[in-house]
């Protein structure tokens, strides 16, 4: 079954051969999502993973807990291509900014990993997750945050131009929107450390290969490109922020 996809999705699709290749950390932030998700008490009910792309959190579950399948779900036709996990029963191409599918309401698990920040709404999306759980079903979530890239935001900031990172969401904000419809149970600011490469070139360049190097904010000039990469930090690292949140629906409903 078919639906909408995002006209955003378009990059991911011609870089979807490169996907797997350059997503060291996302796969490596799937895995940790992924042994919260294997260890939680579930009640009968659809299961899904939003924005689950090639499936490396669906792939991480099924080392870690082979009977609990995901419905994938994503924007993005050539990825889900390339997801071995899909199947007709177990595939849905679907814009998630138009909110959830009616075959997802009363869940017992939702996943997503490094896909919220792509939404136009992030707070209000997570919102409606929340609410598409069952009484006692489970939310697991990974998401960049506001903080990351600080050698980018330096740079632009030595270089006197925009910074065009993409604007992430707040951490607190997300918090607050998954505490209005969720006990939380598991709580982390994760930053990790990426090393690309000497200067900005080969993050921006590894960032691009993903189909993740669009920005919702204007782009800078050619001189401007060069201005920043001149006063880019000389380290070869990288930093993001990363909420990873665990909560669940309580059971017994608020009147």
């Amino acid at each position: 079954m078919t639906h909408p996809r995002p006209a955003s999705c378009g990059r991911f699709d011609r870089q979807a051969a490169h996907y797997d290749t350059h997503a060291g950390l996302q796969r490596a932030v799937a895995w940790r999502l992924a042994h919260y998700a294997a260890r939680l008490p579930l009640l009968p009910g659809p299961r899904a993973d939003l924005g689950a792309g090639s499936g490396l959190v669906g792939l991480a579950l099924r080392q870690q807990a082979p009977r609990l399948e995901l419905l994938q779900l994503d924007g993005s036709a050539a990825l889900l291509r390339r997801n071995p996990l899909l199947t007709p029963e177990r595939g849905l191409l679907w814009n998630l900014d138009l909110g959830l599918p009616p075959e997802l309401n009363h869940c017992s698990l939702i996943t997503s990993s490094f896909a919220l920040q792509w939404l136009q709404d992030p707070a209000t999306r997570l919102r409606d997750w929340t609410t598409a759980l069952a009484p006692g079903g489970w939310l697991a979530l990974a998401v960049p945050v506001a903080g990351s890239f600080p050698q980018w935001h330096q740079a632009a900031d030595r270089a006197r131009v925009p910074c065009t990172a993409r604007r992430l969401p707040e951490a607190d904000t997300l918090i607050g929107a998954a505490a209005s419809g969720l006990a939380i149970g598991c709580l982390r600011r994760l930053v990790f450390s990426v090393r690309y490469g000497p200067g900005g070139r080969a993050f921006l360049r590894q960032l691009r290969r993903l189909g993740a190097g669009h920005s919702d904010q204007a782009g800078l000039s050619t001189a401007q490109w060069r201005r920043l990469l001149a006063h880019w930090p000389p380290s070869d690292v990288v930093s993001w922020h990363v909420l990873l949140l665990v909560g669940q629906r309580p059971e017994r409903l608020a009147p």
